[in-house]
């Protein structure tokens, strides 16, 4: 049974860093074309963080977290990683981990992604 399981996830101030975990469990992880963070905030859509390819070779972020989070892959480990930094008030969500399998065309799409992570929670006060 393939798994994703994220920690790292808590309280901090602005500020503030945390780094998030997402390890796989069930499938060679190197087999993840693509893996991705989402956030959900309560009463928004889920949010296209941050991805990145099979290899670490190529990272993505969306405009708001970019210079603020890192993502990277540790293949040995079985384990995506994403550092958050000089977090904000509005980084307040549930961050999910998701992987790619197979075909995708956009990457930034919930949709694209058929494996998920339950969510860890992240809250960043004022």
């Amino acid at each position: 049974q393939v798994q994703l399981v994220e920690s790292g996830g808590g309280l901090v101030q602005a500020g503030g860093s945390l780094r998030l975990s997402c390890e796989a469990s069930g499938r060679t992880f190197s087999s993840y074309v693509m893996v991705g963070w989402f956030r959900q905030a309560p009463g928004k859509e889920r949010e296209f963080v941050a991805a990145i390819n099979w290899n670490g070779g190529s990272t993505y972020y969306v405009d708001s977290v970019k210079g603020r989070f890192t993502i990277s892959r540790d293949n040995a480990k079985n384990t995506v990683y994403l550092q958050l930094n000089s977090l904000k008030p509005e980084d307040t969500a549930v961050f999910y981990c998701a992987a790619i399998t197979g075909y995708y065309s956009d990457y930034r799409r919930a949709g694209m992604y058929d494996t998920w992570g339950q969510g860890t929670q992240v809250t960043v006060s004022s």
